[in-house]
């Protein structure tokens, strides 16, 4: 495993968990200062992850795969800042001047930030499920998940968001972890050697 892959492995596994826990916390105490700070973070321990992702099937993504990696990029950065200011910068705002702060250009921007991301977490989804480089599970839940995530992030918190925030997190956290399990390699390689003059072997004696 390479250096940028531990890094994106562990940066991966930290944004799941920074997205998880605080969703599963805030279904009971609703929202607080320290839960709404770790939710502000996680979209740029997202980044490595996602790149990681896309290096590692890259090859049998192709050109589908590197529009959906662009988009879903994009629609990070995007949506990333919107949550980081919505859940840091603005969180101390009373009720009254946030909604007269989120109105007009200001509320469509952040709608639009949302809508990219989606769009870009769904294409993503799609070139991991079709490579099939990386676990279906996880791909599939990647899409299914982070999607209405980003749609419903501008309404009131509810146990619906909570719960996309808790399988979201899980699904980032198995994909992190799935980068730490190559699929081919040194070992693999052997393995499959082995079988291959296991057959020829038999082939002779029968």
């Amino acid at each position: 495993m390479t250096p940028f892959t531990r890094f994106s492995a562990a940066s991966g596994v930290l944004c799941g968990l920074f997205i998880g826990v605080p969703g599963a916390v805030e279904a009971v105490t609703g929202e607080t200062a320290p839960t709404s700070f770790v939710l502000g973070v996680s979209p740029a321990l997202a980044v490595p992850l996602l790149t990681a992702l896309y290096l590692g099937q890259r090859e049998r993504a192709g050109t589908a795969g590197l529009v959906a990696y662009a988009v879903n990029l994009i629609g990070l950065g995007l949506f990333g800042g919107a949550a980081y200011t919505l859940n840091i910068a603005l969180f101390y705002l009373d009720r009254t001047a946030l909604a007269a702060l989120l109105q007009g250009p200001t509320r469509a921007v952040l709608l639009g930030s949302a809508v990219v991301f989606a769009v870009g977490s769904v294409l993503f989804a799609i070139s991991m499920v079709r490579a099939r480089v990386h676990p279906a599970v996880p791909a599939w839940g990647y899409g299914l998940t982070l999607a209405p995530f980003a749609l419903l992030a501008p309404l009131p918190d509810t146990v619906l968001t909570s719960a996309l925030h808790v399988l979201a997190g899980a699904c980032l956290v198995w994909l992190a972890l799935s980068l730490r399990v190559p699929e081919t390699g040194p070992a693999s390689c052997l393995a499959g050697a082995r079988r291959v003059s296991g057959s020829e072997e038999k082939a002779e004696r029968g």
